[in-house]
């Protein structure tokens, strides 16, 4: 019990801290008596040191939180509106100069018979319940607009739901491609006009058959382009998500989708500009609201300044819808560049 009493207390130093450790082990081996409570070294063994505090005082916002708030459009932004808006702008002044000096373009296109912007704006106007001229189309617009978008969605939608996966599995497997692109390639050159009087015998008039029309414009442009899409992926992709552990059953929504995005979106874009064209051959017989109907009764009553307004409405209404995909795309995909 002597060697409790003669171990050196040097707990000042790490040197005699092991010493002392050292020491007090043995004793209490040799003699079978309670464990000795450890000396301690130091304040800093219990507590660590802390490095210097970043922390930033309440209700300072930083830079990067300030600039997260509010985004101020870049001067790419800006240049990219500045670039857009020329043309059109002298689009319109020529076309106004064309019609007061009746000029006679190629084709044979009388410019002198249609109207003016200013009398299209009129008519937009009218159209939107805001304008003066006062007839059986005025305040309409939001009906013909919601019925000709309702088809064309519809229609866009089914075509969507069925071109992309059959595309994929003919892109993917040889035999599907084989024994289905004959069909494709035979079926695919028929046009949407041909369609139409056929359509009215087996469907009859109303949504039905426009919606099939739209249906049919679209399907093609996405198949074909999925296709493309789906043929181009590199093999060494595929073998290397193998070579990770990608199972075979996931090969097709792991790699070979994310892969042939852009081209999907590609022939989502050009089937959504489609649609709105065939839309008005689908609205021209036998239906009585539609953006498609509207233009084929001002026809018939030599209204010209509600042509050419229905005409800059379903352009508008494309280009909203175009934008709109785009968007959408970049949502799901969250504005990764590999797959928008």
């Amino acid at each position: 019990m002597t060697a409790r009493t003669d171990a050196p207390s040097t707990t000042d130093t790490p040197t005699g801290t092991s010493a002392a450790r050292s020491s007090a082990s043995s004793t209490t081996t040799s003699a079978g008596s309670t464990t000795p409570r450890p000396p301690k070294t130091s304040g800093t063994s219990e507590h660590p040191a802390v490095g210097p505090s970043t922390t930033v005082a309440p209700g300072k916002p930083t830079a990067a939180a300030g600039a997260r708030r509010l985004r101020l459009p870049d001067r790419n932004s800006w240049a990219t509106l500045l670039l857009a808006l020329p043309v059109p702008i002298v689009g319109l002044l020529l076309w106004n100069l064309g019609v007061k000096q009746a000029w006679t373009l190629p084709f044979g296109i009388q410019m002198g018979f249609l109207p003016t912007p200013v009398e299209v704006a009129q008519r937009i106007l009218d159209l939107a319940g805001a304008g003066s001229i006062d007839d059986a189309f005025s305040g309409t617009l939001l009906d013909h607009l919601g019925a000709s978008t309702v088809r064309v969605l519809s229609g866009f939608g089914l075509a969507a739901l069925l071109a992309i996966p059959l595309g994929v599995i003919m892109g993917r497997f040889s035999l599907a491609f084989k024994m289905l692109d004959p069909t494709v390639n035979l079926t695919r050159p028929i046009p949407v006009t041909a369609w139409a009087p056929l359509t009215l015998l087996i469907i009859g008039y109303g949504d039905g058959s426009a919606i099939f029309l739209v249906f049919l414009a679209a399907f093609f442009p996405i198949l074909l382009n999925t296709i493309s899409g789906v043929r181009q992926v590199p093999v060494r992709l595929v073998e290397a998500a193998s070579m990770l552990g990608t199972r075979s059953g996931q090969v097709l929504y792991k790699v070979i989708l994310p892969a042939s995005m852009r081209s999907i979106v590609g022939g989502l874009r050009i089937a959504l500009g489609l649609s709105w064209v065939i839309l008005v051959v689908g609205e021209t017989v036998g239906i009585s609201t539609g953006l498609g109907a509207m233009i084929t009764q001002a026809r018939d009553m030599s209204k010209t300044d509600l042509i050419v307004a229905g005409m800059v409405i379903i352009g508008l209404a494309g280009f909203v819808a175009d934008r709109v995909l785009v968007g959408l795309v970049k949502l799901v995909t969250r504005s990764r560049p590999t797959l928008s």
